[in-house]
């Protein structure tokens, strides 16, 4: 039986109706005689308390309310890379059609263009024995995303039959039936599933392998995982957004999806212009191929960027279990807290900490927790991961408040952005200081095999440099920097070359936008030679200023920009260079 009731009280995007026992917590119902969409978030006897995602302005108490027997889900299939969904998967280009600028309240459409036909090609054989998430057959999606046909995983399995043979065919095709104890059960090239369920998989593996993003300071210093967890806050103005694009356009991954969760609507129009005209930097292809974008800016209803990372999350699981490396990125779970904040207080609850609900921890491990790198469920073996990303936003870069507090207790990298050095143009404003990753000594062995033996000692080097140079800094605030004696001088003007020539990277800028694991080992091995070299150099009676004035110093700096990824030998030459200059100055006695 479906619950229908009646509305007896209204809140904003918060609605109680009575009459609603046979209510289940979190299913979805129609709200109002414009049937609005809705998902019961509390039962007190027969009265449910519900989130409504649309607006409710004109709700009026005595109109019905009616249950759909099903949970909030997301439709599963081909048609979702490249789609601009709202937070409950409408799709935002389908309803502009229908209600021209602003949408309009009660529209229903499908996530997806089920009219749309699909070159299928089977995999499986009629007799065969299938379990859930079993592929049966691929269909091209976009150039770049192949597309696996599974068996849903809440799907009996059994004996196929029926198996269309290779054709073109749209969503609602019976490719296949599926015998179990005497039924027959169709298979469609879609399903659907329940945004608040983890997928279930086979095998969950340790984070060993990394996300490489092209940005040297995460990759080389504070590093993630295929897998993994990380967060990225900072102050307004810090760069979070722009740090965000960048991994989401250069992570070596098969699938993005971009949650723009309650930001501002000009933040969201920039990716939505800026995505379409990217090319994919290892196909050449327009990087939309292999982007879904989840829009739900501040100005749209509020109860819906709750549901939007959900919404995002079972998506990008639905990839991963085809086998493909997904990143998510989520800006900003802040925003997704303050919708909760919303809902707690419409529903009267008691308060925990800056009036955030006493759930907000649960929330967020909630949503942490299904990152991971796992074996998928069925036939054949895939091996995908979804990596989730979120960007916080504390207010006046409030690293104590709750929702960063929180969020630091259930991910593995933090990239603490930095004020200071956004205002000195230091880009991306990650601090060195305060930044951690929990994956370097799980990836240092994958860096080892394709990259260099070399590469966690020399990396431990260049962070000790930075480290050393925070100590010597408080020194040279109380003492000025002629109290330090020039090994110590030296260290201060090796961490800048470090700052400048590594730390920073222009994301306007046509080479400095990506660096190849490659290129950024050269150019950090390049910059602990140098201070090897600088110390010896002093031992042997050179002066710091004649090491200062070396013309390798500027070439140094400017490498990231001026070498390419794949004119490696250049950086070799610049070696080469580093050592016949050092040659020249090593052995001049200082005079007086």
């Amino acid at each position: 039986m479906t619950a229908q009731g009646r509305i007896v009280w209204v809140s904003g995007p918060a609605v109680r109706a009575d009459g609603m026992a046979d209510a289940k917590m979190y299913e979805t119902v129609t709200v109002g005689d414009s049937k609005l969409v809705g998902e019961v978030i509390r039962l007190t006897g027969d009265v449910a308390f519900i989130q409504v995602y649309e607006s409710t302005s004109g709700l009026k108490p005595g109109e019905p309310v009616i249950g759909t027997g099903n949970p909030l889900s997301v439709l599963l299939g081909p048609g979702i890379i490249g789609q601009l969904y709202d937070g409950i998967q409408r799709p935002l280009k389908e309803l502009s059609k229908a209600s021209g600028s602003f949408i309009g309240r009660g529209i229903t459409t499908t996530p997806v263009d089920m009219e749309k036909t699909y070159h299928f090609v089977p995999t499986a054989s009629n007799g065969d024995e299938v379990l859930p998430g079993n592929v049966i057959g691929t269909v091209q999606e976009t150039d770049l995303i192949e597309h696996s046909i599974m068996v849903p995983p809440n799907h009996p399995g059994g004996k196929i039959s029926n198996l269309v043979s290779e054709g073109d065919y749209n969503l609602e095709t019976e490719l296949a039936t599926v015998e179990k104890d005497g039924q027959n059960v169709p298979l469609k090239m879609y399903h659907k599933w329940p945004v608040r369920k983890p997928r279930p998989y086979n095998t969950r593996y340790d984070a060993t392998v990394p996300l490489l993003t092209g940005q040297r300071v995460i990759d080389t210093f504070f590093p993630i995982a295929k897998g993994g967890t990380g967060s990225i806050p900072g102050a307004f103005g810090t760069g979070k957004t722009v740090t965000l694009h960048q991994i989401a356009k250069w992570a070596n991954s098969q699938v993005v999806v971009y949650i723009g969760c309650g930001e501002r609507g000009n933040e969201m129009t920039e990716v939505l212009v800026e995505f379409p005209h990217l090319k994919d930097p290892r196909s050449g292809k327009p990087l939309m191929d292999r982007t879904v974008l989840v829009a739900n800016t501040s100005n749209m209803p509020v109860a819906a960027r709750e549901a939007s990372i959900y919404t995002g999350v079972t998506i990008a699981e639905y990839y991963r279990d085809m086998g493909k490396d997904v990143v998510l990125v989520a800006d900003s779970t802040s925003r997704w807290a303050e919708a909760l904040r919303e809902m707690s207080g419409r529903l009267e609850e008691m308060p925990a900490e800056e009036g955030y609900p006493s759930y907000l921890a649960s929330r967020l491990a909630e949503f942490y927790e299904r990152a991971g790198r796992v074996r998928a469920a069925g036939s054949p073996d895939r091996d995908g991961s979804v990596t989730l990303i979120g960007a916080v936003s504390p207010s006046g870069g409030d690293f104590t408040e709750p929702v960063t507090t929180h969020t630091m207790r259930f991910i593995k990298t933090f990239w603490a952005l930095d004020a200071k050095l956004a205002y000195s143009r230091h880009y991306p404003s990650i601090n060195w200081m305060n930044s951690y990753s929990g994956y370097l000594g799980d990836i240092a062995k994958w860096w080892g095999e394709n990259i260099s033996e070399d590469w966690f000692g020399i990396r431990n080097e260049a962070y000790g440099i930075l480290q050393r140079e925070d100590t010597l800094k408080e020194i040279v605030k109380l003492l000025g920097p002629d109290a330090l004696p020039d090994e110590e001088k030296l260290i201060l003007e090796i961490a800048r070359m470090v700052k400048i020539g590594l730390l920073q990277q222009n994301s306007f800028d046509d080479v400095d936008t990506y660096c190849s694991p490659e290129k950024q080992f050269k150019l950090l091995k390049l910059v602990v030679d140098f201070y090897k070299q600088g110390q010896q150099s002093l031992k042997e009676g050179a002066s710091l200023a004649s090491i200062r004035e070396l013309p390798v110093v500027t070439s140094l700096l400017k490498a990231r920009m001026d070498i390419k990824d794949d004119e490696m030998p250049k950086l070799d030459q610049l070696e080469n260079d580093m050592k016949e200059q050092f040659k020249n100055i090593s052995g001049v006695k200082v005079t007086n």
